[in-house]
């Protein structure tokens, strides 16, 4: 049977996992917070297997609920309508860019993929394809068998949420490594060996910005699941803990500014 796969964000990483699912053949629910009317024209370009929805909606229709958001939205999530769903948490915690900060975060007593599944208490909350950015997301996906398939890793406390999880995400192109509990998912958040740097392309000294970001517009080097597992287990806690701009690829930063600019970018 056909799985369904609810999207709450149509921002850049929205718009990248709907692509993704919708290209590996799973139906597309997606929902913003500002209604399925403002989503005609995403729908329209995805094709038949995508529909748009309420948050409610998209909660209740997916077997797996992508949240496509920015960490400082979580409390707006309705907690209670997902009671049992498969949540991949796509959030990131980047305490320099707004005005959201947490001293539990801070501090490590929680991870931001705990934070989550606290406040989706119901849930089965699983941390993945967080840790590149939404090009790479599509750039690098590839079938199995192809000699660029690259690794993604994965966490969380649900042994059966993690299999559906890692299922989803191999389908659409990655092999996928359990990097263990969400208490441990701090081996893969920002400024970790294993977030986003590996997954971009090198980008050539001397190049001027335009050529820079067309450069930039291509996959990285792939990393097998035995890579993938080696930056894991040798990471150490970041400190302070959160991501940066500083701590980014500087052509995407030039890009996300841009767009942030715009009020286009939802992380």
């Amino acid at each position: 049977m056909t799985q369904t796969i609810g999207i709450i964000g149509s921002g850049l990483v929205g718009k990248a996992i709907a692509h993704l699912a919708v290209a590996a053949g799973y139906r597309v629910v997606l929902s913003n917070s500002r209604g399925p009317e403002s989503l005609a024209q995403l729908v329209e370009a995805l094709g038949p297997l995508a529909r748009a929805a309420s948050v409610e909606q998209a909660i209740a229709a997916g077997d797996i609920v992508a949240l496509a958001i920015p960490l400082a939205t979580f409390e707006t999530l309705p907690a209670d309508t997902f009671a049992g769903k498969v949540v991949l948490d796509q959030t990131n915690y980047y305490p320099g860019m707004g005005d959201f900060r947490r001293a539990d975060l801070d501090n490590g007593d929680l991870t931001s993929s705990e934070l989550v599944q606290r406040h989706l208490r119901g849930a089965k909350v699983v941390k993945g394809i967080h840790n590149l950015g939404w090009h790479h997301m599509q750039y690098n996906a590839r079938p199995k068998g192809d000699s660029q398939r690259t690794t993604l890793p994965i966490a969380g406390d649900d042994a059966a949420a993690k299999q559906a999880v890692a299922h989803f995400l191999e389908a659409v192109g990655y092999d996928v490594v359990d990097a263990g509990s969400l208490a441990d998912s701090w081996r893969i958040e920002p400024n970790t060996p294993i977030y986003f740097w590996p997954y971009a392309p090198a980008i050539p000294e001397g190049l001027t910005e335009d050529e820079a970001k067309k450069a930039y517009l291509h996959p990285g080097k792939p990393i097998s699941p035995e890579a993938a597992r080696t930056l894991i287990d040798k990471t150490e806690r970041p400190s302070p803990i959160g991501g940066t701009l500083e701590g980014l690829p500087p052509i995407h930063v030039v890009l996300f500014l841009e767009l942030a600019s715009a009020d286009t970018v939802q992380r």
